[in-house]
């Protein structure tokens, strides 16, 4: 796990701020006055993003000849401090606060304002200094759609590419096995388990290629727009520079938004990743909610996989095992898709040159990004990676599967199959049973045609697939 993601997972851990020395300012004491929803702090991966904005922004100002190159230094040096978690305890501020997110922005501001003064012997001025060529309104959407590249690619892709190769393996060891497919929960033609397997991965791999396509576009950043979009107070160069030196930091697709205010008044960026965050999210729930289904049981359901026994499934009945990891995550996914839902609510919210919905916006971005990721994981370690094959029990209910009957259709018609099919529905006897007692084909041509073998394979190839193929050339270039 990456340590952005390592931080954002202790977030609600931090200390309080009475353990230290306050370091913020009245601006801040100002919010923590006004904002008293209790919403919680804002995530430590938007707080990294916004230090590591501040921090590059006093390197490009001495370079520019706006700040003082001892002053630029020691911004610098305590921006990092920051963006490595030294301080998290001084960033109070309640997440629902004013839709800019200007209390955010002064409340760093102020905190390495008071960090540089004291390292740098003289006062450093969290507007004139901190905040040089900058605003609230162009800084804060920057710092979400850092804080979102960033946190898909070092946690979300590589947490889907675990599920996709556990789901590639599980299907490689159990190539030869064959099972009852099904469509509207009830029983279909016969597949080979890897198929169902491979065609989970491919999910996965798809997932992970609509999240990469939207990095570049997340990665417009508005810096050097400051209040309304026309780079009032910035330096002409300031932008360039900027976006320059994070994207060669971060290494990310980062780019400068033209105009700056499409990407200041205008958060479609944030809604499409968060679609896109979704998405994978419901694909990562599907796995769970088919393994769920195939581990039912295990006397009364489909028993054909048995997942690991992790805990006791009930305080009352000795001995029941529940699914407990696959409806974990499918509540996390759930969760994914109530934080898009805030996402989408707050991407409407802007009006003229700003939108006033960001906080909401990176919150819950944000929060879609790690809950997808850490589902996708959990899935693949406790649940995927572990599962047992019911061999038996798929022979069993394959071989007395009606829709067998299916393969007579081309030879009998499609009255006659049916005819077939319910009577060894009815009587509960093989297709090949019924297929002989009401046709007159001779029996060695009915074993042909209902080779189960057969019709799992027709049409699947794994060495020519696109299952197949696809999802090799993705793991190989990944």
């Amino acid at each position: 796990m990456s340590d952005i993601n390592s931080r954002t997972e202790q977030q609600n851990a931090r200390p309080d701020a009475s353990t230290e020395h306050i370091l913020y300012g009245p601006q801040t004491q100002r919010a923590l006055d006004n904002f008293t929803l209790g919403g919680g702090p804002m995530p430590v991966a938007f707080l990294w993003a916004l230090a590591r904005i501040k921090g590059t922004a006093a390197q490009v100002n001495a370079d520019l000849e706006l700040l003082p190159r001892d002053m630029a230094a020691a911004l610098a040096l305590v921006a990092e401090d920051v963006a490595a978690g030294k301080h998290w305890a001084q960033f109070p501020v309640d997440r629902y606060q004013t839709g800019s997110g200007t209390s955010s922005n002064m409340n760093m501001n102020e905190v390495l304002a008071t960090l540089a003064t004291r390292l740098l012997g003289r006062a450093v001025h969290p507007n004139d200094h901190v905040n040089r060529c900058q605003s609230s309104n162009d800084v804060v959407p920057a710092a979400i759609r850092l804080a979102a590249c960033r946190q898909i690619r070092d946690g979300c892709l590589p947490d889907l590419l675990v599920l996709e190769e556990a789901l590639r393996r599980q299907g490689e060891a159990h190539a030869t096995v064959l099972k009852t497919g099904r469509t509207h929960l009830m029983d279909a033609l016969p597949i080979p388990l890897t198929l169902e397997f491979m065609v989970w991965a491919e999910q996965m791999a798809w997932s992970r290629e609509r999240l990469e396509a939207v990095l570049p576009r997340l990665g417009r950043l508005p810096l050097g727009g400051t209040a309304v979009g026309n780079g009032v107070n910035a330096h002409p160069r300031f932008a360039d520079e900027m976006v320059a030196r994070l994207a060669h930091a971060e290494q990310l697709p980062l780019s400068l938004a033209r105009p700056a205010g499409a990407a200041m008044a205008g958060q479609e960026a944030l809604l499409e990743a968060s679609g896109q965050v979704r998405t994978a999210a419901v694909a990562v729930a599907k796995v769970a909610e088919d393994l769920r289904w195939m581990n039912s049981g295990p006397l009364m359901g489909l028993g054909e996989i048995r997942l690991a026994n992790l805990q006791a499934g009930s305080s009352i009945m000795p001995g029941k095992v529940n699914p407990v990891i696959p409806e974990a995550v499918l509540q996390a996914c759930n969760q994914v898709m109530a934080c898009d839902t805030a996402v989408a609510m707050g991407a409407r919210g802007g009006n003229f040159q700003l939108n006033t919905q960001l906080p909401l916006m990176a919150c819950n971005l944000l929060e879609g990004i790690r809950l997808t990721g850490k589902a996708a994981r959990l899935l693949a370690e406790k649940a995927v990676a572990t599962v047992q094959i019911e061999r038996a029990k798929l022979a069993a209910t394959l071989s007395r599967n009606p829709m067998l009957a299916t393969a007579l259709a081309p030879e009998i018609g499609y009255d006659q199959a049916t005819a077939i099919a319910r009577k060894a529905a009815e009587e509960g006897c093989t297709v090949l049973d019924a297929a002989r007692a009401l046709t007159d084909i001779p029996v060695e041509r009915l074993m042909v045609l209902l080779d189960v073998t057969r019709l799992a394979s027709d049409g699947y190839h794994p060495q020519t697939s696109a299952v197949a193929s696809t999802g090799q050339t993705r793991q190989a270039t990944s």
